[in-house]
């Protein structure tokens, strides 16, 4: 009984501390830190992480958030161990603080994969908390826009914060930015991946302030005479070798240096060293909100193994659209790549002065300010409404506690009025694209796609992947420099590469692999993995402009048979809309690199063969044969044929499944899978 009284007694006392928080709309996140040897809760501190305890509260639909609840397991969205610390700059002086934690196991030291209020699993977050935004939605704003134009930017999800019984008010749950496949999805560096082609990648590089106390990588000065701090983030800078930080230093030097010689060719200018299109919507979003610190501060950059130099995430918006709490900088008639203090490095001005960047600047402004557009006014003015909505009660009770709201009204209808100022500003410079010219894209499909294969002898299903291009036309396409712009798998295009009139090319995940099993080489390798689940794939020309794009999956409508089941997907007509799952089929047919007209006129039969086999084409003729066994010996091989039909004798071979790679006059190759009974 004494036990229970007790526990009621703490109850009520935590109730009262956290002043007139009963329920919320929002999420309760409740931390309480582990305590010294008095019984007294330890203090968060800055750098120095201090163990805790924290539960979240969380009606998954959508229902009230009671802080009763923390007793009730089916309400509790987490409900584990935490490290915590104090975490920002200038943010750290206010009352309120920002808090990074770790989730972690009950052994206090493994981190715990988790995933909180609906976002992907991880162990690295942020609880942001809001600093200096009257409106407390300048953030929150800026990512779900990235994310609208499709780039990456931390999710986040608004929360009522106790901590060690007081509350701390309104606070933006976020990621944090990492590599992660769900987050920065690039491959990570070890200290062991010193030379080519690992060494290329994965960095997260930022331009910051060193309050953090990492030291600075290198500087670069910018346009007006000052310096920008370029910071190692990933990997740390007590983690990266010498030869990582020289390369990624390089890097950057590059494109310094093209940016400024106004060099946009493609294979030595800005085009082949960066993903142009993340450039441009970097500066789109941070030129819309007018961000004080973009481009010299909280900037970030990221590259993968073999991949180009992008842009972003962005990241810390709270002193932009009008609001700049330590001078008058963020307006409505300036870039802020050139507005005389946080000017960034010389390249972002550079870029804006070529001619052929800006026109794609200026593209992109008109697709995503046209009328339902996510950067069309009334679209933006819509999602404001929705967050003053949803935080109508939690605001109030932020104002209570730490009365830095003043008119809230008043502050939405200021942002508001000052967005149409500066798109119309932004729009007098970026509205018209009237002396721009665009390339028209070709006819390049992504045809075939082998994303879970299974594995052949000693050959793994991730080595056996492969992409199919074809070219459904009748004029040759220069593909030079085209890549997959999308995370996840990396192949760039070698300078003068062609695609040859109705031809098709296969790109692999393993060379070796793939001319043992298909007996033929692949025409180049791309870098990571095709995901076995679903991925986007998406080809585009040097300067990013999207020449085609599927995103397959492993669920229907897409065939299953494609998954882990000896088949791949194979579009059944190259002129339909390959984005529709509809038009997709599956085939476990032999691979060939010949032309469309001259495969369907190959003929192999019988098939499976007991005693002979019959090749026969009647339009080319057949120069050599070589049959292959699934551990990539030559079981059989003739050449200086020249028939249109031949016969091959099969019955001394083993049943077994063969490779059978047949060359023709003109050197066209063709590779047919067959069976010995």
């Amino acid at each position: 009984m004494k036990t229970k009284i007790c526990l009621l007694l703490l109850f009520f006392c935590h109730l009262l501390a956290a002043q007139n928080l009963v329920s919320s709309n929002l999420p309760i996140v409740i931390i309480n830190t582990d305590t010294n040897e008095s019984g007294h809760p330890l203090p968060i501190q800055d750098e120095v992480r201090v163990g805790a305890h924290m539960k979240i509260i969380y009606h998954t639909d959508g229902s009230r958030n009671y802080l009763t609840d923390q007793t009730n397991v089916n309400y509790l969205n987490y409900n584990g161990r935490i490290s915590i610390e104090i975490r920002g700059s200038s943010s750290q002086s206010l009352p309120k603080k920002p808090y990074g934690l770790t989730t972690l196991e009950a052994d206090n030291t493994t981190n715990n994969n988790v995933s909180l209020l609906d976002m992907p699993e991880e162990n690295d977050w942020i609880l942001n908390a809001l600093a200096y935004d009257n409106s407390l939605i300048r953030d929150i704003l800026s990512y779900d826009l990235a994310r609208s134009i499709g780039e990456y930017a931390p999710r986040v999800q608004f929360c009522e914060v106790i901590i060690n019984g007081t509350y701390q008010g309104l606070y933006l749950l976020s990621e944090k930015i990492k590599i992660d496949s769900k987050r920065v999805n690039i491959l990570k560096l070890t200290t062991a991946d010193n030379a080519q082609p690992n060494i290329s990648g994965g960095y997260i590089t930022k331009c910051d302030k060193t309050t953090g106390g990492d030291p600075v990588a290198w500087e670069f000065t910018t346009n007006i005479g000052n310096t920008v701090a370029f910071i190692h983030d990933s990997p740390n800078p007590t983690e990266i070798t010498t030869l990582q930080s020289n390369y990624i230093y390089n890097r950057f030097t590059a494109l310094e240096n093209a940016a400024s010689a106004q060099n946009a060719s493609l294979s030595s200018g800005y085009p082949s060293m960066i993903d142009v299109p993340t450039f441009v919507d970097f500066m789109l979003l941070n030129e819309l909100a007018s961000n004080v610190d973009g481009y010299q501060l909280s900037t970030y950059f990221h590259k993968d193994r073999n991949g180009k130099l992008r842009a972003g995430p962005i990241w810390d918006f709270n002193l932009a659209y009008g609001l700049d709490v330590f001078g008058n900088r963020s307006l409505t008639d300036v870039w802020q790549f050139d507005n005389g203090d946080n000017v960034g490095a010389k390249f972002w001005k550079n870029l804006y002065n070529h001619s052929l960047f800006n026109c794609y600047l200026r593209k992109r402004w008109s697709e995503l300010t046209a009328a339902n557009a996510p950067m069309n006014y009334n679209t933006l003015v819509s999602k404001i409404n929705n967050y003053t909505t949803l935080l109508a009660e939690a605001r109030v009770r932020e104002n209570t506690r730490w009365g830095t709201l003043g008119n809230y009204t008043s502050n939405i209808n200021t942002l508001k009025s000052w967005l149409q100022t500066r798109m119309n500003w932004l729009s007098g410079y970026l509205g018209s694209t009237a002396n721009c010219t665009f390339p028209m894209m070709p006819a390049v499909v992504i045809s075939k796609i082998n994303y879970n294969p299974m594995s052949v002898g000693p050959n793994t299903s991730n080595a056996l992947e492969f992409i199919e291009l074809s070219n459904n036309s009748t004029q040759t396409v220069n593909v030079s420099g085209y890549y997959f712009k999308e995370l996840g798998l990396t192949y760039i295009f070698p300078n003068n590469a062609t695609l040859a009139p109705n031809s098709k090319i296969y790109l692999a995940s393993d060379a070796t692999a793939f001319t043992t099993v298909y007996g033929f080489a692949p025409y180049g390798t791309f870098t990571r993995n095709l995901s076995n689940k679903s991925q986007a794939l998406v080809l585009a020309d040097a300067f990013g402009n999207v020449v085609d794009s599927v995103t397959y999956s492993d669920s229907t409508p897409w065939p299953p048979e494609a998954d882990g089941n000896g088949s791949y997907l194979s579009l059944i007509d190259l002129n339909s809309d390959n984005a529709l799952a509809e038009n997709w089929t599956t085939s476990n047919q032999t691979l060939s690199t010949n032309s469309f007209e001259l495969d369907n006129a190959t003929v192999v039969y019988p098939n499976p063969a007991e005693g002979y086999l019959q090749i026969s084409n009647q339009g080319a003729k057949i120069k050599s044969y070589e049959l292959i066994d699934f551990l990539g010996r030559t079981m059989q091989t003739q050449n200086n044929l020249l028939q249109n039909s031949i016969a091959v004798e099969v019955q001394n071979l083993a049943t077994q499944q063969y490779l059978l790679k047949i060359v023709f006059e003109n050197d066209t190759v063709v590779v047919k899978k067959i069976l010995k009974k």
